[in-house]
């Protein structure tokens, strides 16, 4: 994984509190001006220095810690801006702007564990904080800073059910991996099987061109096939747009896509489900190597990703998004 993720920084003072080791969760409330993160970000900090997660490049970082394990000495916690209008005139932000910084120390070891739990069963959850306590409420809708607390929800990490073989296959398996999504590669090809398992990444193979392997999805899942052929779309893709996930994608040209559209309506998909299938996808027009074209197509998936953090409620398993989204 490229950088720290939410669950990543709740699991890391899941298992500080297992050593016996405290730790400070610090959360952005506030900002004035520019921010290169954005409220709700979080950072956490144990007694003995360690630490994980960012507020910026690297400026202000050595100096959260410093308050943090001060923080944790003193047993209360507190609100501390940084950059613009900061009582610590030698610490700047390069953007220019100011961020408030809430410290809460020794946060409740349950529902943090409980928090880190839900995301790792790819449940949503929202924490509300304040300067004395985290509490676990499932989840909510988040809500802004008011002076005593903040309500930070975060979703499960992405997934990518990916359908396909060969290089353009791998290329996009290794690459979302590596950026820190949750992969599983379905394929007819025992070498890309192979490759893909030298890797570590979870491969199953596919063995019918009419009979779906079992696929794990959610709304936090984007489905995409890979494949240059129709032959495995034919009777595959059908069975996979009947399945939850913010983003239904398939490669091809625009003219493969018109066709692929007749083939489903002549099999008899709801147009409901076929406008869920994206075709002609990625950020990268006309690309014609599979890591360019690996690229372009994962900065399209994590951009709707994280579009999904602008969706406002959540209705038990099922995210909706308002009207117009």
């Amino acid at each position: 994984m490229i950088a720290a993720c939410p669950r990543d920084i709740l699991d890391f003072v899941v298992a500080r509190g297992r050593e016996g080791t405290a730790c400070v969760l610090v959360t952005l409330v506030g900002i004035e001006g520019n921010s290169s993160r954005s409220i709700g970000t979080q950072m956490a900090v144990a007694a003995d220095g360690r630490r994980i997660g960012s507020f910026s490049g690297g400026c202000i970082e050595d100096a959260i810690v410093a308050e943090a394990i001060e923080a944790l000495h003193e047993g209360w916690g507190r609100v501390v801006r940084y950059g613009v209008g900061s009582p610590y005139i030698d610490i700047r932000l390069p953007c220019g702007g100011g961020i408030d910084l809430l410290f809460t120390p020794a946060p409740d070891a349950d529902a943090i564990s409980a928090a880190a739990s839900a995301l790792r069963d790819r449940n949503a959850i929202a924490l509300r904080i304040d300067s004395d306590r985290v509490a676990f409420c499932g989840a909510a809708e988040p809500a802004d800073w008011d002076g005593h607390a903040i309500t930070v929800a975060i979703q499960p990490q992405l997934k990518v059910n990916a359908f396909g073989q060969g290089d353009d296959l791998a290329a996009f398996a290794l690459l979302a991996s590596q950026f820190g999504a949750v992969v599983h590669a379905f394929t007819p090809d025992v070498a890309t099987q192979g490759d893909l398992g030298a890797a570590s990444i979870v491969s199953t193979q596919l063995t019918s061109r009419r009979a779906l392997a079992p696929v794990a999805s959610d709304p936090w899942t984007a489905n995409l096939f890979l494949f240059h052929g129709r032959d495995w779309e034919e009777h595959l893709l059908p069975q996979v747009l009947q399945l939850p996930g913010f983003y239904h994608g398939a490669i091809g040209s625009r003219r493969t896509h018109e066709a692929r559209i007749a083939m489903l309506q002549e099999a008899g998909t709801s147009e409901a489900q076929i406008k869920r299938l994206r075709g002609h996808i990625g950020l990268i027009p006309a690309t014609r190597d599979p890591a360019t074209l690996a690229l372009s197509i994962l900065g399209e998936i994590v951009a709707d990703y994280n579009a999904l953090r602008h969706w406002t409620y959540w209705t038990g398993q099922q995210l909706a998004a308002p009207a117009g989204a």
